[in-house]
Formats: C-alpha cells, sequence, structure tokens
C-alpha cells in the first residue's frame, strides 16, 4: 500500500537517491546532501513548533509500506519572500500610441515582480520514474492539499505553484538562452543549481529592474513562456483539475508557469468531509477511489481507496487503518480523489 507521512531524518539517503533522477530545472530538490539535511531539519522544526514563519515548511514522503522504500516527495512553504524576495516576472503590456502618426502598439512585456511574496506555495513535487502509475501522482500530490484543509490555520490565504519550464535533454532552455545568459553570463544548469541550494542573492544583484519586451527575445524563446517540461505536464493537469490557474506570471530563469488559487477555493479543500472510521474485512470496493487522510498533525497519513462511504461512516480494512494510524469510531477526513467530470469519464 502506498502511504504519505511526514519527512524523517532517516530519508536523507533515499531522497538524494530520488535528487539524481529529478534532471535540470528542477531546483527544490538539488543533489546537495547538506542542503537536504537542512531543509529536513527546518520541516522537523516546523512540527515541532519552534520555526518562525518564514522558515516554516512541510515536506512529505510516499512510501511503500510493505517494503518501506521512499519513491516520491512532495511540499508546501507557508510563506514565501519574507527574507528573500521572490521573483517572477509578470506578464503584461505596454502601449505605444502617437494620434499624429495613426501608430498604436501594445507590446508583451515582462516586469520584474514580488507580487506573490507571503503567499504560500506547493513545491517539490517528484516521483520516481518507475512509480509513475496506480494514481500514485495523484496520491503525492493531492495529499498535501488534504492536509492544508485540515490544519487551514497554518498556510496562507493564497497559494502557488511554480512548474518547471521548457529545456532540452542537455538541460538548455531557450528563454535563458535569449535572455537571462545576457545578463548572468553563466549556464542555466548553474544559475538553476545555485537557486535550488539558497544562494538567491545575484538574482537581485545581475538582474535588471526595467520592463522587457518580449518581442526582442527569440521566436524559440518566446514559444517556451508559460509553458511547461514535458515532465511537468502530468503535475499541471493535476494542479488545475483541483481549481489552480495560470494568471500571468512565469519563472524568470525558464519561463515556466506560475499557477495560482485561493486556498479555500481547492476542490479537494471544498469537497472534504469528516467521517467515523469503521474497521472491516467484510465490505466491497467501489467504483469511487477516495483521498484519505488522518487528522494527526505530526503523524500525519493519507492514502487512497474504494472505500464503501456513506454520509456518517467510511470502511476500512485493519490493514487500511493501521497505516493511517486510526481504530475503529475515529474520524478522519475524506474527498474523492478525482473532481465530478474526471469522475465521470473514469466510468464510461
Amino acid at each position: 500500500m502506498m502511504v504519505i507521512r511526514p519527512v524523517a531524518r532517516d530519508d536523507k539517503q533515499a531522497l538524494l537517491k530520488l535528487a539524481t533522477k529529478t534532471g535540470v530545472g528542477f531546483t527544490s530538490l538539488p543533489n546537495n546532501e547538506s542542503r537536504l539535511v537542512e531543509r529536513i531539519e527546518r520541516m522537523i522544526a516546523t512540527w515541532d513548533g519552534e520555526a518562525p514563519i518564514h522558515d516554516q515548511g512541510y515536506l512529505f514522503v510516499l512510501e511503500d509500506s510493505e517494503t518501506q522504500q521512499v519513491v516520491g516527495i512532495s511540499g508546501v512553504e507557508v510563506a514565501i519572500g519574507l527574507t528573500e524576495p521572490w521573483y517572477d516576472f509578470r506578464v503584461g503590456t505596454l502601449v505605444h500610441a502617437s494620434k499624429e502618426l495613426d501608430v498604436y502598439t501594445q507590446m508583451p512585456t515582462l516586469f520584474l515582480s514580488n507580487d506573490h511574496t507571503g503567499y504560500s506555495e506547493l513545491c517539490t513535487l517528484f516521483l520516481d520514474p518507475d512509480f509513475r502509475k496506480d494514481k500514485n501522482g495523484h496520491l503525492l500530490s493531492k495529499s498535501r492539499m488534504l492536509f492544508m484543509s485540515t490544519f487551514e490555520d497554518k498556510f496562507a490565504d493564497k497559494l502557488i505553484a511554480e512548474m518547471r519550464g521548457v529545456s532540452d535533454q542537455n538541460g538548455n532552455s531557450p528563454f535563458w538562452e535569449s535572455l537571462g545568459r545576457h545578463f548572468f553570463s553563466i549556464d542555466f544548469s548553474e544559475a538553476d543549481y545555485l537557486t535550488g541550494i539558497g544562494q538567491k542573492a545575484f538574482i537581485a544583484e545581475l538582474m535588471p529592474k526595467h520592463p522587457m519586451y518580449v518581442d526582442f527575445l527569440t521566436d524559440e524563446a518566446k514559444a517556451v513562456i508559460a509553458e511547461v517540461h514535458e515532465s511537468t505536464l502530468p503535475a499541471r493537469r493535476i494542479l488545475e483539475s483541483e481549481g489552480m490557474r495560470y494568471e500571468g506570471y512565469i519563472d524568470i530563469f525558464d519561463a515556466g508557469p506560475t499557477l495560482e488559487a485561493y486556498t479555500k477555493d481547492l476542490r479537494i479543500v471544498r469537497e472534504n468531509e469528516l467521517r467515523k472510521v469503521v474497521v472491516s474485512n467484510d465490505y466491497e470496493e467501489t467504483e469511487s477511489t477516495l483521498l484519505i487522510g488522518n487528522q494527526s498533525y505530526k503523524n500525519y497519513r493519507a492514502i487512497i481507496g474504494c472505500q464503501p462511504c456513506n454520509e456518517t461512516e467510511i470502511t476500512l480494512s485493519p490493514q487500511q487503518a493501521e497505516t493511517l494510524c486510526v481504530g475503529e469510531g475515529d474520524f478522519i477526513r475524506v474527498a474523492p480523489l478525482f473532481a465530478k467530470e474526471r469522475r465521470e469519464e473514469l466510468a464510461q
């Protein structure tokens, strides 16, 4: 059974192994042991109530409960940009007009922005390629939203997710080559790595503060604005199915889109409900897949299952109850894994 749980110190080696599989452009899980240890400790301090708000964050791992193999990771940062500026580009418009010359031109433009300061951020979503099956990606991504719903006072009212932008198999980004390289004079992979290990001061030092005209970029660079890496398409679809949308902000390095939403408007947050646990092996699975999470803050667990569930109770097998760390009569939080449209599509 696949289960979501909080990260632990013993997960370090498994996460370093995952980091070797992410590729260029995945900044939030660098293959850097000291940086990873620092982040794990920061997450544990958050759960222990010892981290100030600007350091607070949560990391979850996806684990096979039978083999104890960690095969995925996902995270939430509580409030971004409070100690270091959070940079992105806002895609806007500048108008150049002359009534005398009968000229009116709308120019798409990139404005350096810190507009998302203080938002919560969905981040660090990565699933081992060998386990990209059996709805594992949906469990890994959406369980964070169920956790946020259970402990909504821990998070901001607004939420973003930065999507990995387009780069080729050698780690070359068309957007970076057309724009970033002119100001930073380093390779995209190096800039990507430096931001991943927290060395972001060079962005403020070197990035120009005036608007950039999109028409001055190469055609290749313009074509990838707000587009995602092919391996990130499933993650984008999952977030969009939960109500997150591109609102005109992109990454300053690879032009990947930033998705955003009010936390309360996420489908998982709106549709989840509490149910009392009945533990039994005597039940038949249903056609609908449920996302199921306990209500323990420090010992959080989430799974998916096709469980009988009525207006007051949900039936779990003894193994599921043990995995969720709950017993007969406990209350757990339940939501359909898929939106209604997706459920109808799967039923056809």
